[in-house]
């Protein structure tokens, strides 16, 4: 039977955080009625980030760990969202900075009747913990920039957690081409402009010292890439390929 759920963990460097998070969400996938799957993806790794994901693995059937030399996580997500095999499939930082618990608010019956679902920090209902003043003030207005250049009516396309359906996911990340960071604001773009439908989910958020986001400098590049989107709209570039 095909499971209900696949997790993808991109991975980059992530040996101390990796154990304590793949124990917990192995063990809320063991406690849930429906089958489900985890993929780590390491990215280029040069820690011991594969070797504890085969170790995992190798004691958890549901586990796979998917590898790749190059690095960036739009790469490392677009790598595990197609090789999974979930009906639902959820990007999750490896910090578990969402408590995978949440996970469930995602699915039916809790929800139902979208395409995508988007992780909020900024809906009603979402709260933030212990995340820095500046951090936060630069994502508020990158995501001005993102609502006025690409994705409008969205207040958080850059939480690491969502969700999307199977047919979504095959049809949107075989045509999603950017390989850093900005690469939700890509898909999500390419949805609106195919009619699915995307909705925002308030979560609880904490946050997590490490982050291997540079706040300045990658919101720069960041930027640059919001033009870079629609440039590629204008090019055909988001067309399905055969």
């Amino acid at each position: 039977m095909p499971p209900l759920l696949s997790i993808i963990i991109p991975a980059l460097n992530e040996e101390d955080r990796l154990p304590e998070s793949l124990t917990k969400v192995l063990g809320f996938l063991e406690a849930q009625a429906y089958p489900a799957e985890v993929l780590v993806v390491d990215n280029g790794s040069t820690d011991r980030t594969a070797a504890i994901a085969q170790e995992f693995a190798a004691r958890h059937s549901n586990l796979r760990l998917l590898q790749d030399p190059r690095r960036g996580k739009g790469l490392a997500v677009r790598r595990g969202l197609l090789a999974a095999q979930g009906e639902y499939r959820f990007i999750c930082d490896a910090d578990l900075s969402m408590p995978i618990e949440e996970v469930n608010r995602f699915l039916p019956p809790a929800l139902e009747g979208y395409d995508i679902a988007i992780a909020s920090r900024e809906t009603p209902g979402a709260v933030r913990y212990g995340e820095p003043a500046y951090r936060h003030w630069i994502g508020r207005v990158f995501n001005r920039a993102v609502k006025l250049l690409a994705v409008p009516g969205f207040e958080d396309t850059q939480c690491g957690f969502k969700c999307f359906r199977a047919q979504a996911c095959e049809d949107l990340f075989r045509v999603q081409r950017l390989d850093g960071w900005t690469f939700d604001v890509e898909v999500l773009f390419i949805a609106l402009q195919r009619g699915y439908r995307v909705v925002e989910v308030p979560i609880p958020w904490y946050y997590t010292p490490g982050s291997r986001v540079r706040p300045v400098r990658d919101s720069f590049v960041m930027l640059a890439d919001l033009f870079r989107i629609r440039a590629n709209w204008r090019r055909g570039l988001y067309t399905p390929r055969n």
